[in-house]
């Protein structure tokens, strides 16, 4: 959420971010909010007058009662009264424009860096960086769920009777995989320094609409039905969360942590052929990466929050690739962001697996996530990062790792998390 004082003072800057993202139909909401703006100062200044003449006339009335001047003490009685109406008029005035100018404040998208490439969504997302050799092998590649048949792995049936479509059971050594690489993640990023932690699977709705913006929160959320309670989508919104109204001192940051939970998402709308088996699922687990830190650190962070990323996929001998995500590939809150993808060698092409964010304050002014420096308080800046999503990265996985026998090699980083399995052996 943008500084309602930088809207002000800087309507041209808003107006072109707002183009950039491709989002015309909010041009007329930053005149709206600075009339809103203008209506509220006038009001606060008119109300603020009318508490200081209540005092300095409450005192008239004393003294001239004092002095036996009755009737010039009523009429001064009289000012007060139409005063504190007038007052409760322009406090009741006061709380609406607020309310105004909070809703389109929420709405306006915020200020993108300058390095993010204009394009209108992500068909124009650039590639920044390749990571380690995209190979095709010469034996076939099934699809990843005929993969994970092959082990016994899958059910999706038996889900679909018990949940219906986007759910799944992984059985055997395709579940076991995924909870290895669950916690080769997690010590990874330990490794790393990050301090682990398993956050509440549940947030309330102050804090959803304090990390996401309300299209996200549409597409994304589900509510628990008489209850001010949602089912996270990502760790990193209870992680984000867990600073909500705070005010740390700045000698403690960056406070780094990763976290592991499960998420829940509607995946609202058609996604093609490439999405079914487990690409888009409403139920799945993941590792994931936040940073808060001061704002002249959040670049570096950002850089060293994506690299994470890349270095775990390589670890596990999966090629990536990053991507630049443009100006109409940005959710609202975001500064920046980059998704890194792996290699497809059924596909021959690169897919997500993760994405890297840099919320600058816009986080933190909704949550109140503030730091105490030398030169007083200030906003901090939020970042995020996916470590690994198994569902996708299970895909990822089994197709690079998948031999002309039917059989899967195990890195040797995950090893000790597979009970010392080097190779799996299909069933069939």
């Amino acid at each position: 959420m943008l500084d309602l004082k930088f809207v002000r003072e800087n309507p041209d800057v808003v107006k072109q971010n707002v183009k950039n993202k491709f989002q015309d139909d909010k041009l007329p909401m930053v005149d709206e909010v600075i009339g809103l703006d203008a209506k509220m100062r006038a009001a606060k200044a008119e109300g603020d007058s009318l508490r200081a003449s209540r005092n300095k006339l409450s005192k008239e009335i004393g003294k001239l009662m004092g002095q036996g001047k009755k009737d010039e003490a009523e009429a001064v009685k009289a000012q007060v009264t139409a005063n504190a109406a007038r007052l409760a008029e322009l406090e009741q005035l006061e709380g609406e424009l607020e309310e105004k100018i909070a809703k389109i404040m929420m709405t306006l998208p915020n200020i993108i860096d300058p390095s993010v490439p204009i394009g209108r969504d992500d068909s124009e997302n650039v590639e920044i960086e390749k990571f380690g050799d995209p190979v095709v092998p010469d034996h076939e590649i099934p699809y990843h769920t005929d993969i994970m048949k092959r082990f016994d792995g899958i059910d999706l049936d038996a889900a679909g009777k018990v949940a219906g479509n986007g759910f799944y059971y992984l059985m055997g050594d395709i579940a076991r995989l995924h909870s290895a690489v669950i916690a080769y993640a997690r010590d990874f990023m330990i490794d790393r320094g990050f301090t682990y932690c398993v956050p509440p699977f549940m947030i309330r709705s102050n804090v959803v609409t304090g990390v996401m913006s309300f299209a996200e929160m549409d597409a994304m959320m589900y509510k628990i039905e008489g209850e001010d309670l949602y089912l996270i989508g990502t760790s990193e919104h209870s992680m984000i969360g867990k600073f909500i109204d705070t005010i740390t001192p700045e000698e403690k940051l960056p406070q780094t942590l990763t976290s592991y939970s499960p998420c829940f998402r509607k995946e609202k709308g058609a996604h093609g052929m490439e999405e079914r088996g487990v690409y888009r699922i409403h139920q799945f687990e993941k590792q994931e990466m936040i940073v808060i830190c001061k704002p002249e650190e959040s670049p570096m962070w950002y850089d060293k929050l994506w690299q994470n990323t890349v270095d775990l996929f390589r670890s596990l001998e999966i090629p990536v690739r990053t991507l630049e995500c443009c100006s109409g590939d940005l959710a609202d809150l975001k500064v920046k962001s980059c998704d890194v993808e792996a290699w497809s060698p059924r596909q021959k092409k690169y897919f997500e697996v993760g994405s890297c964010s840099n919320l600058g304050d816009a986080q933190a002014r909704r949550l109140k996530i503030r730091v105490d420096g030398e030169k007083g308080k200030y906003l901090a800046h939020t970042l995020n990062n996916t470590v690994v999503a198994p569902p996708r990265m299970l895909i990822a996985f089994l197709e690079n790792h998948l031999q002309a026998d039917g059989s899967v090699t195990i890195p040797e980083v995950l090893q000790p998390y597979m009970g010392g399995m080097k190779v799996m052996i299909p069933k069939d």
